[in-house]
């Protein structure tokens, strides 16, 4: 598939995240991404106002489904999300309550590898139960905790090639990039880009990052595109 630019909307304030998606999506976003916090605060209501406000743009609402699968994907789907995210360490029959859902309102389920052991099995393990994406997610705490302990960085590019190598399906890398990590992913077999934090939004703390946004995206989906 041809590469996806997706900006992870990890804000608290609805308003800011509305002009934040205008930014990016002037700037040639593709994908917008209810994140997590934005979920948290807001609730369906950040679900509707975002696709009331960008009717033709796909939105991903990062719910990290750990249960109640069917009822959560269904909330999201009827308030406008075209993707969610379920957590492959949630269990078996989750996953499948969340496709299904998915595949009965007629939006997409995308899996999520974070915090799993061995994050292709995992990934594969997805795939088989109906997944349309996987998300190789190495987590804000891990990569932190980690590097704070051992002084050792923690990237989704450690086991990146063994994900995509699992699976056939797109695969979405997540997790700490820079920006130049982030153009090379579809050179690396993930063709859909998250930008999030640190470079949209602030690592600690969930506000826009400082700089020049528009000016951020627009170098980042050009070169994507060569």
């Amino acid at each position: 598939m041809k590469p996806i630019v997706q900006i992870s909307l990890d804000l608290t304030d609805l308003k800011e995240a509305i002009e934040t998606a205008r930014i990016a999506v002037e700037a040639g976003v593709d994908w917008l991404e209810a994140g997590t916090p934005l979920i948290l605060a807001e609730g369906l209501h950040a679900v509707k106002a975002l696709r009331a406000e960008f009717p033709d743009h796909p939105i991903v609402a990062d719910l990290k489904t750990m249960d109640g699968g069917y009822l959560e994907a269904e909330m999201m789907a009827k308030a406008g999300a075209t993707h969610v995210v379920v957590m492959a360490r949630a269990h078996e029959e989750t996953i499948k309550a969340v496709v299904k859902a998915c595949r009965d309102f007629g939006i997409e389920a995308m899996g999520d590898n974070m915090a799993c052991d061995d994050k292709a099995a995992a990934s594969k393990w997805m795939e088989d139960l109906g997944v349309d994406y996987i998300v190789h997610h190495t987590g804000f705490d891990e990569r932190n905790g980690i590097m704070a302990d051992t002084g050792k960085r923690l990237s989704p590019l450690d086991d990146l090639k063994a994900v995509v190598d699992a699976v056939s399906i797109p695969v979405q890398a997540v997790g700490g990039l820079t920006i130049e990590e982030a153009i090379e992913m579809p050179k690396h077999g993930a063709p859909l880009v998250v930008i999030g934090a640190p470079l949209a939004i602030n690592a600690y703390s969930f506000n826009v990052a400082s700089g020049d946004l528009k000016g951020m995206l627009q170098e980042i989906t050009r070169r994507i595109r060569l």
